[in-house]
């Protein structure tokens, strides 16, 4: 243990472990601890009533079903799709490749009201796709799935295309050999060396969404009860200069976060243990 202490302080470019160590225990608790203690301690500055009455009102609550089921579905369903993309990207060669591969990266480089702006236009009724589909999307929850796709789909494909690229063709050959057809070599040989990186990508993309206001304010609609996310409620209590009420609403999807996280951080590490064994 010392000895590989004296070798990480000789040989390490930045200046020296604990230096290195303490800025980044300061640059965290600047940037992420203290604003969560923060807001706790905002919180917990109301009495239980008034902390109760800010997070169950019927509005608020309706914005938790929708905000919630709507970043649930769209990082399931860009789970699958982020694979598909991602394998196609990976596997095989065609014209415009690099241009589709960019394309991915496109909701990161996108300003998110512009995003929700073009949604918006695209999926009106009168729109280029909207005027095909029988069934309105903009202005209504669905718009807010639209929208939380749209965002979500990069953090599974750039989190699937690096483990795909290691991902050697021998596995597949062996599986064939074997007498394995093409959907029992997915299954029982690539999915699960995928399964990892794959509930990585789809936590980024379903802790994104939760977070998501620009590009989906514009197309939701914000009808109340109906097309309310969480981050409008939140908006909406803080230009009524309600803060603790903000803060409480806040406090809600910080907690409920935070253990979907870590059932999924669970769920990757039995992943991973019954990978080893």
């Amino acid at each position: 243990m010392l000895f590989s202490r004296a070798l990480l302080r000789r040989h390490s470019v930045l200046p020296g472990f604990d230096l290195a160590l303490g800025f980044t225990l300061l640059y965290l608790s600047l940037i992420v601890l203290i604003p969560l203690a923060a807001a706790f301690l905002k919180a917990a500055s109301m009495t239980w009533p008034a902390f109760w009455d800010a997070v169950s009102s019927p509005r608020v609550v309706a914005s938790y079903r929708l905000t919630f089921g709507a970043s649930l579905a769209a990082a399931a369903i860009n789970a699958v799709f982020g694979l598909i993309i991602a394998w196609v990207l990976v596997r095989y060669d065609f014209p415009f490749k690099r241009l589709v591969d960019a394309l991915v990266d496109l909701p990161f480089a996108l300003p998110t009201a512009v995003a929700g702006i073009t949604l918006t236009a695209l999926y009106a009724e009168n729109g280029l796709i909207g005027q095909w589909l029988p069934f309105k999307v903009s202005f209504t929850p669905i718009g807010v799935f639209v929208a939380l796709l749209f965002i979500g789909l990069p953090f599974v494909v750039r989190t699937l295309q690096p483990v795909l690229e290691d991902l050697s063709k021998e596995y597949e050959e062996a599986a064939a050999t074997l007498g394995a057809d093409r959907w029992q070599t997915f299954r029982l040989v690539i999915l699960p060396i995928l399964l990892p990186a794959l509930t990585t990508g789809f936590a980024l993309a379903f802790a994104r969404a939760l977070g998501e206001y620009g590009s989906v304010i514009f197309i939701a609609g914000n009808l109340p009860m109906v097309s309310e996310i969480t981050p409008l409620m939140i908006i909406s209590k803080l230009e009524q200069y309600d803060v603790p009420g903000a803060t409480a609403i806040a406090v809600v999807m910080l907690l409920m976060s935070f253990v979907m996280l870590l059932v999924i951080n669970l769920l990757q590490a039995w992943t991973r243990k019954r990978q080893g064994q």
